[in-house]
């Protein structure tokens, strides 16, 4: 393998398929860091990380269910990226402060759908714990999801694109997700946090949001899972990633839930970004939301400075979730 070969081809693509060096590491669900190592033609990045960025650009064969999922990731970013190119550079559709993205796959026997009867499984999937759900799939027309290559995809563009009205024009209202009938789901969201008079945008991380809104993705991949199951008696296994982009800059803090025992507050981030993943059975996860979720949430956290989480917080956070119903 002529390692310095493949970075400088590597590299060559990304700026002929006109990627920065922040988007080309967005599509390999890599660090901004990470890609830099990369490019510098280090050789520290393990084997998996480079093949991730190398995929991106053409220069590894998607052989594994693993790949599948890389491929309808980076897929489903591109296509945001191009829906969102002809925005203002400081349009909040375009996440200018950061954003976080949900990815996930159920993998098992599934049943073979119809796009159609597919888009029906996604609308009774919805969860509808908070005001503003993950993977929401609205009903007017003009922000209705649509079939696009295969997929079922929404984008919900800010107020004003198109003459859309919508009444909401921050980042934590301008989702895009897709969806196919293989079982992957991708969503990408600005940060709630972002949108408040109280501070500027892109300074602080609440403690309770990561908590609630990876909640709400797992409990979605839960009734997604048994809606789409083909054999009653076979397992199904989910396997989801979070990223969150954005965090340099940031610092944890207690602000959206003021009655919540996470009254914990962190350092500025150490890092602009972070990757956690998980996979668990599709079963019961309701009842093991908490366990599931304490060490994606640890995970976050100590990009923070904190550290020592206990489960028990968590669950008491979760119960709250569990406990709440928007209509």
């Amino acid at each position: 393998m002529n390692w310095r070969a493949l970075v400088d081809e590597a590299l060559r693509r990304r700026k002929a398929e006109k990627l920065t060096q922040r988007e080309h590491a967005a599509l390999a669900s890599v660090s901004v860091p990470t890609m830099a190592t990369f490019e510098r033609g280090e050789t520290t990045l393990t084997l998996s990380k480079a093949f991730d960025i190398l995929r991106v650009v053409g220069l590894v064969d998607e052989q594994t269910e693993q790949g599948a999922q890389e491929a309808f990731v980076r897929e489903a970013f591109e296509r945001w990226r191009r829906l969102t190119e002809g925005l203002p550079k400081d349009s909040p559709g375009r996440f200018p402060h950061g954003w976080y993205r949900f990815d996930y796959c159920v993998e098992g026997d599934l049943k073979t759908l119809s796009l159609t009867a597919f888009e029906e499984i996604l609308d009774k999937a919805v969860t509808r714990h908070t005001g503003w759900p993950v993977f929401w799939v609205p009903q007017r027309p003009e922000i209705a999801p649509r079939e696009v290559d295969g997929t079922i995809e929404c984008w919900l563009a800010p107020e004003g694109h198109e003459g859309i009205e919508r009444g909401f024009s921050d980042a934590a209202h301008s989702d895009f997700w897709r969806a196919a009938p293989s079982g992957r789901l991708f969503l990408i969201r600005g940060y709630q946090e972002d949108s408040q008079e109280t501070f500027s945008p892109g300074t602080i991380m609440d403690t309770t949001l990561p908590i609630w809104r990876m909640g709400e993705a797992l409990l979605h991949a839960e009734k997604f899972g048994a809606l789409m199951r083909g054999n009653d008696r076979a397992p199904l296994t989910i396997r989801f990633r979070a990223l969150y982009s954005g965090l340099g800059g940031r610092v944890l803090r207690s602000w959206a839930n003021p009655l919540a025992d996470l009254l914990i507050e962190g350092h500025a981030a150490r890092s602009d970004e972070a990757m956690l993943e998980t996979a668990i059975p599709a079963q019961g996860v309701t009842a093991r939301l908490a366990e599931h979720l304490f060490p994606l949430v640890s995970s976050l956290y100590e990009r923070f400075g904190v550290v020592g989480l206990s489960e028990s917080r968590v669950k008491a956070e979760v119960d709250r979730l569990l406990n709440s119903r928007s209509r």
